[in-house]
């Protein structure tokens, strides 16, 4: 029921502000407040092409809507988060998670929020997705500011989600991505924060040329 009234305050906002992209401060005070966690509610509205990001990262949601545009799909964030064995071109993607209905396998469900129930109580922390991220070729980008220059700059890169077995809560997926190594050189060496917005297309030529050509920002195209 309290899922239910937030998503309808926020579908209401959005219509009336009329948004294209969401931020939410998604913990604590969500669940010192309320008693829930927002995840569902910004799965869902995701799910509707209207990106909303977790943890307020207002760029983290540009950079899924850039890929929802070039795609018309929903697009998820993600973290880049531990190696995957012994390749060093995979890596685990993970979040909490509030990934759209779009990027799980069979099976997912809501769950309790596990990271923050040591804070905040495990019953406060209800109307999180928890499922393993379906296979298939997948773009993804990152825009950010540079602090130094005062502008916004980014990457963009493909590779693809795996069918990789995997023993984790929250929302995650193996990715495979070739000369993974170099990339993540790359984002460490220039500063650019763990989340990644991901989607299941092929779309990074896309999203540079209207970064670099009609936008004038810097943007990394992995090869």
């Amino acid at each position: 029921m309290k899922m239910a009234k937030l998503g309808a305050v926020i579908d209401g906002w959005i219509k009336a502000s009329e948004l294209t992209v969401s931020a939410v401060q998604c913990w604590t005070s969500i669940e010192e407040f309320l008693g829930i966690v927002p995840c569902t509610v910004m799965s869902m509205i995701s799910e509707n092409l209207i990106p909303s990001a977790c943890e307020v990262d207002v760029l983290g949601t540009l950079s899924m809507y850039a890929l929802t545009l070039a795609s018309e799909t929903p697009s998820a964030l993600l973290n880049w988060n531990n190696n995957y064995g012994e390749d060093p071109n995979k890596a685990v993607c993970f979040h909490c998670s509030n990934l759209p209905k779009h990027f799980f396998k069979e099976g997912v469900k809501m769950d309790y929020q596990l990271i923050i129930a040591g804070t905040v109580g495990k019953e406060n922390t209800h109307g999180t997705l928890d499922g393993t991220v379906k296979a298939g070729p997948m773009s993804f980008a990152r825009f950010s500011t540079d602090d130094y220059t005062g502008k916004i700059c980014g990457y963009v890169g493909e590779g693809a989600f795996t069918n990789d077995p995997l023993n984790i809560f929250g929302g995650a997926g193996v990715v495979e991505i070739p000369n993974m190594q170099s990339l993540l050189r790359y984002i460490c060496e220039n500063g650019f924060e763990h989340h990644v917005a991901a989607n299941f297309a092929t779309v990074a030529d896309a999203v540079k040329e209207a970064a670099s050509n009609l936008l004038g920002r810097s943007m990394y195209r992995h090869q």
